[in-house]
């Protein structure tokens, strides 16, 4: 069973930056498609970026031009650079394969707060 460990959350200002990191243990990683997806508090879990096996990339539109996502297949990792970051993006941070049928996470909590 795949098992998925987020990083690097934490309290910024706004304005900020943080990169998170994923790693999974599934094995040949490097054919999934991945995404990043956050939940803030009282509200459903979304998708805020993805990346194929090509790392062809996407983005939502709320995180559109200040995130990044990025992968090293070799360390089967998949990161997130956020910048600019806005009071707005306060959220529990999961990775997961793009159709998120693995077991997610313990997630990592990013607060945006002056």
């Amino acid at each position: 069973q795949v098992q998925l460990v987020e990083s690097g959350g934490g309290l910024v200002q706004p304005g900020g930056s943080l990169r998170l990191s994923c790693s999974a243990s599934a094995n040949i990683f490097s054919i999934y498609n991945m995404a990043w997806y956050r939940q803030a508090p009282g509200k459903q879990r979304e998708m805020v970026a993805s990346i194929t096996m090509r790392r062809i990339t996407d983005y939502s539109d709320s995180v559109k031009g200040r995130f990044t996502i990025s992968r090293d297949n070799a360390k089967k990792t998949v990161y997130l650079q956020m910048n600019s970051l806005k009071p707005e993006d306060t959220a529990v941070y999961y990775c997961n394969e793009v159709r998120a049928n693995w077991p997610w996470g313990q997630g990592t909590q990013v607060t945006v707060s002056s």
